[in-house]
């Protein structure tokens, strides 16, 4: 179950309910849920990875995997883990939504950044509602190369 402890009456459900496990006895497991990122923070993102995507040619799965995660923001998404039965250690990308919204937003600079000194690319910041609307119509139009 999830509680807002900013909101009083959230807070006071999740002790009462707290308290009931503990005094019946109940295994529980007690964790700490962090702030997603705003939905805008991701449309915005993914404007960005579809336009860099069409400017450099390739498909926004590559584009997000290859340059956004492995290349630009390798320290946010770069894992390892350790197959059970060859004991060998094996890389894994975590998912964008893993990210809070203060790591997002280091993401997302970082690659506008990499994108305007590497590609001459210009990646918009969220306010240039204009170009970021022209991407968005350029996207919708070339959905069949993405």
């Amino acid at each position: 179950m999830y509680y807002n402890a900013e909101n009083p009456i959230e807070a006071q459900r999740a002790k009462e309910y707290f308290n009931w496990l503990i005094k019946h006895k109940k295994m529980f497991e007690l964790t700490k849920k962090q702030h997603f990122r705003s939905l805008s923070q991701n449309n915005y993102l993914y404007l960005l990875l579809g336009f860099f995507a069409l400017e450099y040619g390739d498909t926004l799965e590559y584009i997000k995997l290859e340059i956004f995660k492995k290349k630009v923001n390798r320290d946010l998404f770069k894992t390892e883990f350790i197959n059970r039965k060859t004991g060998e250690i094996r890389e894994s990308w975590k998912s964008t939504a893993s990210l809070n919204t203060k790591e997002m937003t280091t993401a997302i600079e970082r690659f506008r950044n990499y994108s305007a000194k590497e590609y001459g690319f210009y990646l918009p910041e969220p306010k240039d509602l204009i170009f970021l609307n022209e991407i968005r119509i350029q996207i919708e139009n070339n959905k069949e190369y993405l």
